[in-house]
């Protein structure tokens, strides 16, 4: 039976209402593709520390989160499934510098399907692409 990992994701909006894309490393499962940046929630912890301590963890950086969950999905892959948890953020303190990923970059809400996302992403994506 495969393992379920809940997992919260950041999607860190900019001044510019550009969105923060972060490449996964070739060391990663699921190498090489974009995805929000976040991580695994550890057992007894909520989504909302959970989502601070990552970035902080991964980006060097705080962010504050809004008060409710944009995107929620289920994916299974063929290893595992993710329980993805999406949360919009703004940074406020520090500038994001990766740590495990390979790349960050900052694009418009209109230009982030042209890069290559983990699938559990995809949702978010397009619900981002199609919010007004």
């Amino acid at each position: 039976m495969k393992k379920l990992v809940k997992v919260v994701a950041a999607i860190i909006e900019n001044e510019q209402n550009e969105i923060l894309c972060a490449l996964r490393s070739p060391e990663m499962s699921i190498p090489n593709m974009w995805e929000f940046p976040g991580g695994k929630v550890e057992a007894n912890e909520d989504i909302y520390p959970a989502i601070e301590r990552e970035i902080k963890e991964e980006l060097d950086c705080k962010i504050k989160t809004s008060t409710e969950v944009f995107n929620e999905n289920v994916h299974e892959y063929d290893t595992f499934i993710i329980n993805l948890i999406s949360i919009k953020c703004t940074v406020v303190e520090g500038t994001p510098t990766p740590s495990e990923h390979s790349k960050l970059i900052w694009l418009k809400r209109e230009n982030i399907d042209s890069l290559k996302w983990a699938p559990a992403d995809i949702p978010a994506v397009e619900q981002l692409i199609h919010e007004k």
